[in-house]
């Protein structure tokens, strides 16, 4: 699942192709045909992303509210558009770009009461202005709950996934299974800090880069890192390989269904 640099890169991308202007609105798929047809010649008047959920207004009433999910994927491109494919939940275009949907969890036509709701359910998120540290703290430091679990809750702190949760708690040091209730003020301060500024870096360069200056390939003189979900990260998806710090082992196991990374030397309990 995309984490919530993706989105807001997307909210940015669809900002910068289609704000401003009326895009034509089709649904090839046909599941979201009826909105389509609401939608085609109205202005795209915003773009706003809160977590893992994008939202586009239009008229200044109308919210489309689309979390990609598990398999969503979104295609921008300059015209002419491709034919569409009948996977296409979604296309604008206007006479500059296109923009296809496939596969989304959500895709709706929302009202802006609709549109407060989703985020009165969902915690501070990073890499917004409105967001509050003090909030998703207020959460965490009541909680028995492992750090590593409530990192991924969505309703404690919107748009941290996997890899920013993995690789946070190895960059302050912080082991994993510790109860929420135990992280002090300074550790958490410290924990947003870092995400805002991980967080804003993924959103510039499109990928999850978290390693230190000091740890990079040209500094260690190492290998750089081969794998499909992004940059150089300390401990994510690098199960039974060395710590680029200690030498260690690094670990994996499943906690609340994702699979867990960290190196138990660096990451003391």
């Amino acid at each position: 699942m995309p984490e919530g640099h993706t989105i807001h890169r997307l909210a940015l991308d669809y900002a910068h192709r289609f704000q401003g202007t009326a895009p034509q609105a089709t649904s090839p798929q046909g599941k979201f045909s009826d909105a389509a047809d609401l939608l085609t010649d109205a202005e795209l008047t915003r773009t706003e992303a809160h977590g893992k959920h994008l939202f586009l207004l239009f008229r200044d009433t109308d919210w489309v509210h689309i979390h990609l999910g598990l398999f969503g994927k979104v295609a921008l491109g300059d015209t002419p558009a491709p034919p569409p494919t009948d996977t296409v939940r979604l296309r604008l275009t206007n006479e500059t770009s296109y923009a296809d949907l496939r596969g989304p969890t959500t895709c709706a036509l929302i009202t802006p009461t609709e549109k407060q709701a989703i985020h009165d359910r969902l915690g501070p998120d990073p890499l917004r202005t409105d967001a509050d540290p003090a909030t998703a703290y207020a959460r965490v430091r009541r909680s028995r709950t492992t750090i590593a679990a409530l990192l991924m809750d969505q309703k404690v702190i919107a748009g941290v996934g996997n890899v920013y949760r993995a690789e946070v708690l190895f960059r302050h040091r912080i082991d994993p299974y510790r109860p929420g209730r135990d992280i002090t003020p300074s550790e958490w301060d410290a924990i947003w800090t870092d995400l805002v500024e991980l967080m804003h870096e993924g959103v510039r360069d499109n990928r999850i880069d978290t390693v230190r200056p000091e740890h990079t390939p040209e500094a260690m003189g190492r290998p750089p890192r081969v794998d499909d979900h992004g940059g150089e990260v300390y401990v994510y998806r690098r199960a039974a390989m060395p710590c680029h710090i200690c030498a260690g082992e690094i670990r994996t196991a499943d906690l609340a269904a994702r699979n867990l990374f960290w190196c138990p030397t660096c990451q003391r309990r």
